[in-house]
């Protein structure tokens, strides 16, 4: 597996990142990373090359996805929890906010994107798919289950939302969304004029050195002229 750099600030130098460039969970992850002005290493993945599959990165994670963060002794996988213990052991700039109800919305979120629309564009799903139903089935399938899940997000977050997800500071439910919009787009082709909130919050994330930088094709480890 190829080691490539990562960026920000600090002196953790023990972090390392197994991820790839086009995994939206690896970019969550990126982002949260940044926010906290954490330095780390970023070990990039081929998944379409089956490196997840090899013993050596089975044994940080039986299941072969990304990401997995290694810091010194700890190693987990799991972009939720990830973010989760990034958040607990590194507070600054917190991801969850101290309001009750909004940290419940952030959390739903969350969940929305990794629990109901992520699964259904996991390169195995598709890959099975196709080889099962037909090549055209995968990214139709991807694409009834992202416009579902946005058509929930966009009512769910319509008394939330302000200049991000919920409110004018980047939290949780932020880390999340931003990559599924990005893929949903650029991938998936899906039709944004339809959600109107969730598209005010695309152009904003963008805006964001910390989000912007994550981008699939900015990552050195992306094949020339990437566009997702």
């Amino acid at each position: 597996m190829a080691l490539v750099s990562g960026g920000g600030n600090g002196d953790q130098n023990q972090l390392k990142l197994y991820s790839n460039w086009r995994s939206s969970c690896s970019r969550r992850v990126r982002i949260a990373l940044n926010l906290k002005e954490l330095k780390y290493e970023n070990r990039a993945v081929n998944l379409l090359k089956g490196e997840q599959f090899s013993p050596e990165f089975r044994k940080l994670n039986p299941l072969g996805y990304v990401p997995v963060l290694v810091d010194g002794d700890i190693v987990l996988s799991d972009s939720f929890a990830i973010i989760m213990y990034l958040e607990e052991k590194y507070p600054q700039h917190p991801l969850l906010t101290r309001d009750l109800e909004k940290r419940g919305i952030n959390y739903q979120v969350a969940n929305i994107v990794s629990s109901s629309i992520q699964p259904f564009q996991n390169l195995a799903v598709l890959k099975y798919i196709e080889e099962k139903v037909g090549p055209n089935e995968p990214l139709a399938l991807g694409k009834q289950h992202i416009e579902k899940g946005f058509a929930a997000l966009e009512k769910l977050l319509k008394d939330y939302a302000g200049r991000y997800a919920t409110g004018d500071e980047v939290f949780l439910a932020d880390l999340f969304l931003a990559p599924q919009l990005d893929v949903a787009t650029k991938m998936f082709n899906v039709d944004m004029t339809q959600f109107p909130l969730l598209s005010r919050l695309n152009e904003a994330y963008i805006e964001i050195p910390a989000f912007r930088d994550v981008l699939a094709e900015k990552q050195p480890e992306a094949p020339p002229a990437s566009t997702c």
